[in-house]
C-alpha cells in the first residue's frame, strides 16, 4: 500500500467467536479518538487507492474501520465468494475488535462494496449493528453463492437501519429490480433507504469493483463529470447515514 492515502493503515487480527484462528483485517485508524466504529467489507485481496482513500476519508470523519481479509481461509489464488457461517464470523470477529477498542456496540456499522456490499446487507440481518450501508450490491433476484440469499428475500430481516447506493446505469442493478427491492424494505423492522444515481454504471476494472469514488477537486478548474457528481452526492449520502445512527 502506497501513497498520501495509506499511510494510516497497518495490519491487526480479531479472534473468531470460536477462537479457532484469528482474522487478519487492515485497520485505519483517526487522528483523534473515536466516535465510533466502521466493520469495513470488501471483495477483494487487495486495497485498491480509490478503496483506500475512502476509507481514509471515513476515518477523517472520526470512525475507526477494520476490514477483515474475508478470503483468509482460501489459497492465495482463489477468491470465492465468502457467505454463510464463514461471512457471519468475520464480520462479528471485526465486530468484536472494535467493541474491545471502547467502541459502543451500537456505535458500530458495517459498510460494504459491490458482492461485499450484498454480504454487508446480509451481515444486518445477523447482528443489531447501528447503521448498515451497501455501494452497487447485487444479487438482488439470485443468490451469488452458496449460503448467500437474494437481497429480495434479506431485507425483510435486517435488524440494522440499512441504506442502499445504486446507480442508475449499471447493467447488474436494473432499475426494476432496485424498486422491487426497495418495496421490499418496507417490510423491515428498522429504516431503511435506496438511492439510484444517474450516469453511475458498474466498472470492474477500476480497482475495486464499484466506481471510481475519486475528487473533483483532482483537476484543478475542471467541471464536474456527471459521474463525479454523483459519486460526491454518494458519499455525502453515506456519511449523512452514519451521522444520523451511529451515535
Amino acid at each position: 500500500m502506497s501513497g498520501i492515502h495509506t499511510s494510516r493503515a497497518r495490519q491487526e487480527y480479531a479472534a473468531l467467536p470460536d477462537a479457532s484462528t484469528r482474522v487478519p483485517l487492515t485497520v485505519i485508524a483517526p487522528e483523534s479518538p473515536p466516535r465510533g466504529g466502521i466493520v469495513f467489507l470488501h471483495e477483494m485481496r487487495e486495497f485498491h487507492e480509490p478503496l483506500l482513500q475512502l476509507m481514509h476519508e471515513l476515518a477523517d470523519d472520526g470512525w475507526l474501520l477494520a476490514a477483515p481479509h474475508l478470503f483468509h481461509r482460501q489459497p492465495e489464488d482463489r477468491m470465492d465468494p465468502v457467505f454463510g457461517a464463514e461471512l457471519f464470523n468475520d464480520a462479528e470477529a471485526a465486530r468484536g475488535w472494535l467493541i474491545d477498542q471502547e467502541i459502543e456496540a451500537d456505535s458500530v456499522g458495517v459498510i460494504g462494496f459491490d458482492s461485499a456490499g450484498t454480504a454487508a446487507a446480509i451481515v444486518a440481518t445477523q447482528q443489531p449493528y447501528g447503521a448498515a450501508i451497501s455501494i452497487a450490491p447485487h444479487g438482488i433476484e439470485r443468490a451469488l453463492g452458496p449460503g448467500a440469499t437474494p437481497l429480495l428475500e434479506t431485507v425483510a430481516s435486517l435488524r440494522t437501519p440499512w441504506l442502499g447506493i445504486f446507480g442508475e446505469d449499471d447493467p447488474q442493478t436494473p432499475p426494476d429490480a432496485v424498486n422491487a427491492l426497495r418495496n421490499a424494505a418496507l417490510r423491515a423492522p428498522v429504516a431503511t433507504l435506496l438511492v439510484s444515481y444517474p450516469g453511475l454504471a458498474h466498472r470492474p476494472d477500476d480497482g475495486f469493483g464499484a466506481w471510481s469514488w475519486h475528487d473533483v477537486d483532482d483537476v484543478p478548474d475542471a467541471e464536474p463529470t456527471d459521474t463525479e457528481t454523483a459519486v460526491t452526492a454518494a458519499k455525502q449520502h453515506m456519511f449523512e447515514w452514519l451521522d444520523s445512527y451511529l451515535r
